[in-house]
């Protein structure tokens, strides 16, 4: 037998343990013969071979835990794992709920993840199904500026890009006409279901610095040969001082918002592109949407103070009435 067939075999044994055992699935020196012939039809691998195979991959580092049945059955598995099972769903969670991220980028992703467990694990793992559909229509541009602001971060170079809003039509419309944004990159955060960067423009003051942009509505990111010296901010605390989950009803309501293009923003970033937004006139707009009566939906629409009014339905009126209210009586002498 060749060292390249020995080789190959050792590469398939070792994939046959990764997948198919863990501490709660065990192999049998046949079952593992079975599943060798499988991966490579035509091999002539026999049990004494596979045992030698099982000491050539222990001998190299590579954990196979053996044990012993009460008829004195021996069986094989592989325990150790680069992810432990709750850290995989720490990383799986998230992927899931990220509107920015796109259905099939998350199945991709979540794929890959699984790869790195056995399969009988993998299956306990939620399966990339749409927990929540994607809001973000230009993730293809925001995955490219990922992947420039960390190489400007870590280089500490300039970046410039243009800056803009979806208009009342949901089109995307350039901040400024146009104008390049010159900003001094620190960090790239996610933050309530979007990619944000920190860093300081240029055009302002220590004072006013630093700024954050979100990376869907950038475009014609370019990093700079400019260097920067990099000073230490304290980020952690911008993000924290910088602004919900609550069960109830669901029921449709109706709002109108003042046409102010930061309130605007502020509802497309709620409720997503797909948002029922009609323009009333010039001043105002109106939102349909399903939604939860509950705190949570309550303290949203008063965040709003002046710039909503509740249409419908006229419970959620009623209870936002009495909590004007109370406000009110907590202001008064």
């Amino acid at each position: 037998m060749s060292e390249n067939n020995t080789g190959v075999r050792l590469l398939a044994l070792k994939d046959i343990f990764r997948k198919e055992t863990d501490e709660n699935h065990e192999l049998s020196i046949k079952e593992l013969v079975d599943k060798l012939k499988i991966e490579l039809p035509g091999s002539t691998a026999d049990q004494k071979a596979v045992k030698r195979y099982i000491q050539t991959l222990q001998a190299s580092g590579f954990d196979i835990i053996e044990n012993e049945d009460k008829y004195g059955k021996k069986f094989y598995s592989h325990q150790e794992r680069l992810f432990e099972n709750y850290q995989l769903r720490l990383l799986i969670d998230p992927i899931l709920s990220a509107r920015f991220i796109t259905e099939e980028e998350k199945k991709t992703i979540i794929n890959n993840v699984k790869e790195l467990t056995s399969k009988h694990i993998a299956k306990t793992l939620p399966d990339p199904i749409v927990y929540q559909q994607s809001i973000n229509q230009d993730y293809q541009l925001i995955k490219l500026h990922i992947d420039k602001i960390h190489d400007a971060i870590y280089q500490s170079k300039m970046i410039a890009f243009q800056y803009g809003d979806m208009d009342i039509h949901k089109n995307f419309q350039l901040r400024h006409g146009g104008e390049m944004y010159q900003i001094k990159p620190h960090a790239l955060i996610w933050e309530s279901d979007f990619y944000y960067l920190i860093g300081d423009d240029i055009k302002y003051s220590e004072g006013n610095n630093p700024r954050n942009y979100r990376l869907d509505r950038m475009r014609n990111v370019t990093i700079s040969n400019e260097r920067f010296a990099r000073k230490r901010k304290d980020l952690s605390t911008y993000v924290q001082n910088s602004f919900h989950m609550f069960g109830g009803q669901d029921d449709w309501i109706t709002l109108q918002f003042k046409l102010e293009q930061n309130v605007l923003n502020g509802v497309i970033d709620k409720f997503g592109i797909e948002a029922d937004i009609r323009k009333v006139n010039n001043e105002a707009f109106t939102l349909k949407a399903k939604a939860k009566l509950s705190p949570g939906l309550k303290a949203w629409i008063l965040a709003w103070g002046s710039k909503v009014k509740v249409i419908s339905p006229q419970t959620l009126v009623d209870e936002i009435i009495e909590e004007i209210e109370k406000v009110k009586e907590q202001y008064k002498e």
